[in-house]
């Protein structure tokens, strides 16, 4: 799906270079989903229950300051 792949390459583009240890393995982590629950995060609105999933899903999202 182009708008997820987008929101993706953003960023990895933007902000994964200088993302946390942290932020990198729960970016790495999610990219292995099965892909109705990223869609679900990512382009639906759902909330992640792992605190983890939910900030990087929100950096993603771009509602987290950098």
């Amino acid at each position: 799906m182009r708008e997820l792949d987008d929101l993706l390459l953003r960023y990895l583009e933007r902000d994964y270079g200088a993302a946390s240890r942290g932020d990198k393995a729960a970016f790495q982590a999610l990219l292995e989903l099965p892909d109705p629950e990223l869609l679900g995060y990512l382009l639906y609105g759902q909330r992640p229950e792992s605190v983890a999933y939910d900030r990087i899903v929100r950096c993603i999202l771009g509602d987290l300051a950098r």
